[in-house]
């Protein structure tokens, strides 16, 4: 369950006390300091992230940040889950509409892509949280590649699932097209973001084509993605 559902939940399970009014105030108050958080975190990263700034840029106290979240730490984890929440309401939720197999596998591509063209100019956690806690265990390190490795299994699934369906070569080896869509994301941001590419995003899409092209059996229809 995501932050935002927990609070709703919450919130109407408690409707009509004093207290369930506070407590749902609470929550809002919550959620607002985390929505102020995922700016920050996109422009400095997470380990630019503190009460103290956070207590500045809410206009709160410390005491009242410190309140929602308990540590520095806990409140770096809360910003990964909600990221994470809002990543699988664009681009995961939406793809589980269309058919198994390839449609599925297109539309997965299709919504990351279209996620990505936004953080280019914003910023992705994932990737910026990666360079930062890739050599640092603990808890935000396990919440961030704990993160990446679901949506990861979903994209593999999705692909296996093609395969299940015939839509796939026999020998098209189900782990290396992951890795592969995966690593045309990460080069998209390398090549767009950092290099100022104009032409990653077409690049990208081509190179999701050449996979299907590849692995796709001859005579299954694989729509090119728009760019």
């Amino acid at each position: 369950m995501t932050v935002s559902e927990s609070s709703a939940k919450s919130a109407r399970s408690r409707q009509g006390s004093g207290s369930g009014r506070a407590l749902q105030k609470g929550e809002q108050t919550k959620l607002a300091i985390i929505e102020a958080a995922l700016g920050l975190a996109a422009q400095i990263g997470l380990e630019g992230l503190s009460i103290g700034v956070l207590a500045e840029v809410t206009q709160m106290s410390k005491s009242g940040v410190f309140a929602h979240f308990g540590s520095r730490e806990e409140l770096q984890i809360s910003v990964i889950r909600e990221y994470y929440a809002r990543f699988s309401d664009e681009v995961f939720f939406p793809a589980m509409q269309e058919a198994r197999g390839l449609p599925r596998v297109r539309a997965l591509f299709a919504n990351w892509m279209k996620r990505v063209a936004v953080e280019l100019q914003s910023g992705c956690i994932f990737i910026s949280g990666a360079v930062e806690f890739d050599d640092r265990p603990g808890p935000v390190r396990d919440a961030l590649a704990g993160s990446v490795k679901t949506w990861l299994e979903a994209m593999y699934r999705a692909v296996v699932q093609a395969k299940e369906e015939g839509q796939l070569n026999a020998d098209a080896d189900e782990e290396q097209m992951a890795f592969e869509i995966h690593g045309l994301i990460l080069a998209l941001h390398y090549e767009a973001r950092f290099l100022k590419n104009p032409d990653a995003i077409a690049h990208a899409n081509r190179g999701f084509q050449n996979i299907l092209a590849r692995d796709g059996k001859a005579g299954v229809s694989a729509p090119p993605v728009s760019n």
